[in-house]
């Protein structure tokens, strides 16, 4: 049987998440004493640890089959390849930012100016289609720095809380684009491989789903049921169980977290009582 090759930062935030998504998949991985490489003891899937700004290539040149890799790097490096699923972590954003003296008004102000970054390919890409000629100067590792020595004045970088920003007097003031951790694939995947990859891709959805929602358990009086239902927005249908005290039941639903306090103001409203809040682990629909 053919083994899925998946490639993954070596170190750092995104290493961190994407093994615990792996691990919420039910992949367990040995990586012990910092290896390069290593294998899924109970999952047709090899790991490789790469830089973060290699994994593309990677990709191209078929060496791995999928990745978990930001799409703002894939959008610098990866020309065509195509993503398979959004992870939803990981997020940050490529942002143009000046010296916190800069009176910036508009991109025009930074005609002709001198533009540090990691990102050349982006940065060009922006400024071209914003008919905007810069002097870009192409640098790795501390890029916010670069207006502070003298290197240029302004930065293109990637921004997630903005602290780093702050605390090298920059801010913020445009953004070229917003990116997350994403499931990439290699053009050159075969299909054997792609069935692999179909059945990871159904447990990361699975675990995605309930990351997004709260399984809830209320009292209701039976009175009340049908209007506690008409607020739920739940899969299919609540499930509705008697309780021991003669009038009362429990509903049971899932609630998604991006509504769950206006549901959960809706249904006190309405009359529920003792409601619990319960994460969901896994949601196979």
């Amino acid at each position: 049987m053919s083994t899925l090759k998946i490639a993954i930062q070596k170190s750092g935030r995104l290493n961190e998440d994407s093994l615990k998504i792996l691990k919420d998949c039910g992949i367990s991985i040995d990586n012990g004493n910092d290896q390069l490489k290593a294998s899924a003891s109970n999952f047709p899937l090899e790991v490789l640890f790469l830089r973060n700004s290699d994994i593309p290539q990677y990709l191209i040149d078929g060496v791995v089959d999928i990745a978990i890799v930001g799409d703002n790097i894939l959008v610098e490096k990866g020309g065509n390849i195509k993503i398979a699923e959004k992870l939803g972590f990981s997020k940050c954003r490529v942002s143009v930012a000046v010296p916190k003296s800069f009176n910036f008004k508009s991109l025009d102000d930074l005609k002709k100016m001198r533009i540090a970054t990691s990102y050349p390919n982006t940065t060009l890409n922006y400024f071209k289609n914003n008919y905007i000629k810069v002097e870009l100067h192409e640098i790795s590792g501390s890029v916010e720095i670069a207006p502070n020595i003298g290197l240029a004045d302004a930065i293109v970088d990637i921004v997630s809380s903005g602290s780093t920003l702050f605390k090298n007097n920059l801010k913020e003031v445009a953004v070229i684009m917003k990116s997350e951790a994403v499931l990439a694939v290699s053009p050159l995947i075969t299909l054997e491989k792609q069935e692999i990859l179909d059945k990871l891709r159904f447990r990361i959805q699975s675990v995605l789903r309930a990351r997004k929602a709260k399984y809830i358990l209320m009292n209701v009086p039976n009175e009340k049921i049908q209007a506690i239902t008409e607020i739920l927005p739940v899969l299919k249908s609540p499930t509705v169980v008697p309780l021991s005290e003669v009038g009362w039941c429990s509903v049971q639903s899932v609630i998604d977290e991006d509504q769950f306090w206006e549901v959960i103001d809706k249904l006190k409203a309405a009359g529920a009582e003792g409601i619990l809040v319960c994460p969901i682990e896994k949601m196979v629909i």
